[in-house]
């Protein structure tokens, strides 16, 4: 899946899109497609139904962005490879334990120092965990992944990788309202869609880069999630703790 960039677009159409439709015949249309099937009808967003991984609409967890509060908990999981490498951060709201995506990095063929650079603009302090399978795979000339993102300043831990007791308690999160993404997340959203299984009921391993960091970063949560130290005692600084984002 190309990345999704200013200077790359996707276009999706619909019916809301198609001039000579009357609104009685949108709303006739609409009532006969079942409900998995109406935003890709009327909208042109992808959906899978039966077959998605999470079979709730993207947009009953989506909210706007707002600035997060330099006291909440953060974290990000990062998966990485050539063809792409893709990390996405969270952050908990302490009061009623909601954990928000708030923001993606997604980028391919790419040298590590190049990703760890970005993840690092994000907060540096900010722990991750990474795909486990990262300690036995090359990138280049034999190189551990997992070393040459540490060597780069990364603080990271080998990610619990438990998939399908995973995506278990990552739809359970997006079910019961604890886990909530922001708008911004535009790769994600495109991944989200089209998270599925076969029918066989295997997940199909295409376009899930940042679906598997999603199941990292909710799995291993409470390993990787800290609050930003002061840089000195009393010095809470401007409430921007994430200067790329701008929140």
């Amino acid at each position: 899946m190309p990345e999704i960039s200013p200077s790359r677009f996707m276009i999706q159409a619909g019916w809301d899109d198609v001039p000579h439709l009357t609104e009685k015949t949108k709303k006739d249309l609409l009532n006969s497609t079942p409900p998995f099937l109406r935003d890709a009808r009327s909208k042109g967003i992808p959906s899978l139904g039966a077959g998605a991984i999470y079979p709730i609409q993207l947009e009953e967890v989506s909210v706007k962005p707002f600035a997060i509060p330099r006291h909440w908990k953060k974290g990000y999981a990062l998966d990485v490879g050539w063809n792409r490498t893709a990390a996405l951060w969270g952050a908990q709201n302490p009061n009623d334990g909601v954990i928000y995506c708030y923001a993606e990095h997604y980028r391919g063929q790419a040298e590590p120092v190049i990703h760890a650079t970005a993840i690092k603009a994000r907060g540096a302090w900010i722990k991750g965990a990474i795909d486990p399978a990262s300690r036995g795979r090359s990138q280049k000339d034999g190189e551990q992944l997992f070393e040459a993102y540490e060597n780069q300043g990364l603080n990271l831990v080998p990610a619990l990788n438990g998939v399908e007791s995973g995506l278990y308690v990552c739809w359970e999160g997006l079910s019961l309202g604890r886990i909530k993404i922001f708008t911004t997340l535009q790769n994600f959203a495109a991944e989200y869609r089209l998270y599925r299984r076969d029918e066989h009921g295997k997940i199909i391993k295409k376009h899930d880069h940042l679906m598997d960091t999603f199941r990292y970063l909710i799995v291993n949560w409470d390993q990787i999630a800290a609050v930003q130290a002061p840089e000195r005692y009393g010095d809470m600084g401007s409430g921007i703790s994430d200067t790329t984002a701008g929140y």
